[in-house]
């Protein structure tokens, strides 16, 4: 069965971008990065954002941003901090299937070698293993189906769940 919309949610580095891409390939759909249409709206990396206007408005920005585009014929590649959100959540689980992309911490880690520059929404002071045992349980409630993303390349992720949602 063809979905009209798949979202992809999981920490900074699991690959929802990149898996994203080459899955709207794979399904015909259009592909959208919320991290992009947050930065394009407000002109601003997501750092910038941060350092001006804090986490909490990093958060509601991505909030506003998923709960006002056009999910129609999309794959969603959610920020990390999505799951902040229950009503942006509850509309993406009502358009389509979410999957939780999930990484382990260590292969996080060593992903996110940037993180203090990322732009990762948390609070001040706020380590990325804590953000990680965090939000393990807010991807674990909304995902409809979870997948390893470390236990093969992108592209073998991505084959997988096409023929997961392609059935």
């Amino acid at each position: 069965m063809k979905h009209s919309t798949v979202s992809l949610i999981g920490m900074p580095g699991a690959g929802k971008s990149t898996v994203g891409v080459l899955l709207a390939k794979l399904m015909g759909l259009n592909f959208i990065d919320s991290d992009l249409i947050i930065q394009v709206r407000h002109d601003a990396t997501l750092q910038h954002i941060l350092q001006r206007q804090g986490h909490l408005a990093l958060r509601q920005f991505e909030a506003e941003v998923l709960l006002d585009i056009p999910l129609q014929n999309t794959l969603l590649a959610t920020g990390g901090s999505a799951v902040y959100s229950d009503t942006a959540m509850q509309r993406l689980r009502h358009s389509g299937p979410v999957i939780f992309i999930d990484v382990a911490l260590e292969i996080l880690a060593m992903r996110v070698d940037n993180g203090d520059s990322r732009g990762i929404a948390r609070d001040p002071g706020q380590d990325f293993a804590s953000v990680y045992l965090e939000r393990q349980p807010l991807y674990q409630l909304y995902a409809d189906t979870t997948i390893a993303g470390d236990q093969q390349s992108a592209e073998a992720t991505a084959r997988m769940l096409a023929v997961q949602l392609l059935g």
